[in-house]
């Protein structure tokens, strides 16, 4: 049971690699999180703060793993173009942008009074 257990992380982290490896937006998300974690040590942020943090860009990389594995399964599915297929793959995405604006919202309110104290 335990070998188990084990070894779905090991697939679990298979597919983020894997995911990281093709998806040029997952990369993007990759170095904003790098920077967003770089300036929430510099800004010595605080664990409610931290924790705001995390959540969005959790959220991010959820969704965006999701997308990912949404038009995987889409593409095998549906190789030739299809609306229904077309509408999966949209919405998935879609779902990726709410999350993204969301968590801009809590970069800007999180950081941003930070970062307009720092320019004036």
């Amino acid at each position: 049971m335990l070998r188990q257990r084990a070894a779905s992380f090991g697939y679990a982290f298979r597919g983020v690699a894997a995911a990281l490896r093709s998806e040029v937006h997952l990369q993007f998300h990759a170095v904003a999180t790098v920077v967003v974690i770089g300036l929430g040590f510099y800004f010595q942020l605080g664990p409610t703060e931290w924790a705001l943090v995390a959540l969005a860009v959790g959220l991010v990389w959820g969704l965006e793993l999701a997308n990912t594995a949404i038009e995987a399964v889409v593409n095998l599915v549906s190789p030739e173009y299809h609306l229904l297929a077309g509408r999966a793959k949209d919405v998935a995405a879609g779902a990726v942008l709410v999350g993204a604006v969301a968590a801009l919202i809590v970069g800007l309110l999180v950081f941003g009074p930070r970062l307009w104290a720092l320019m004036n």
